[in-house]
């Protein structure tokens, strides 16, 4: 036993070609040459979101939630509306409804109508354009641009759409007399898709 441990050479483990791998990387290898360890994770840096997991851009702002009834021959059936505006603030904006069994539900199928129905308004600075009149139903909406500091002058719908929107200074008016929020953001979307670039002589 002396003498075979005597003729062992003093490194066991030869560099070249047959060398053992080293501790640790023996599971790495069996994966395969093209695949990573660490998943979709860089050794050492940050995780690398991948195409869900991106952070929306936008903020939202609910509108107005309310529980409605549809009768059927049953009997009554129960579900929640969810209105939500979504914007930027620096020109885009979108408005959705959306309705559910349960509140969260009916939030994020309001989120998703939302951002198929977003559009982008031309803004001028911090304000609009030019002036811009519309109805929706029994909404009446008016709003006017205004100078810089002037500040958003507005409530109710009207204002959370502009200030999504990115409307910094103006003056907006509901000339009609219903307390809807829908129908009032309704009109106030229609007001702004009407804007259009002023042309500079």
């Amino acid at each position: 036993m002396n003498e075979q441990t005597q003729q062992q050479p003093a490194n066991p483990q030869p560099a070249g070609a047959n060398a053992a791998p080293a501790a640790g990387h023996g599971r790495d290898q069996r994966r395969g040459p093209g695949s990573r360890p660490f998943g979709n994770r860089r050794p050492g840096g940050p995780r690398r979101r991948g195409p869900m997991e991106a952070r929306d851009a936008y903020k939202e702002k609910v509108l107005d939630l309310r529980r409605v009834t549809r009768v059927v021959a049953g009997g009554k059936r129960m579900r929640f509306r969810t209105t939500i505006v979504l914007g930027d603030e620096k020109g885009m904006v979108g408005l959705g409804v959306g309705k559910g069994l349960d509140v969260q539900a009916s939030v994020e199928k309001a989120k998703t109508d939302a951002k198929k129905n977003m559009m982008r308004i031309p803004l001028n600075g911090r304000t609009l354009p030019h002036e811009v009149h519309a109805k929706f139903s029994a909404a009446n909406v008016l709003i006017k641009p205004a100078v810089q500091g002037h500040g958003l002058k507005a409530g109710g719908a009207v204002r959370v759409v502009l200030s999504l929107a990115g409307v910094k200074d103006a003056t907006a008016k509901c000339l009609g007399r219903t307390p809807n929020k829908l129908t009032n953001a309704m009109a106030t979307m229609n007001a702004l898709k009407q804007l259009k670039t002023e042309r500079r002589s």
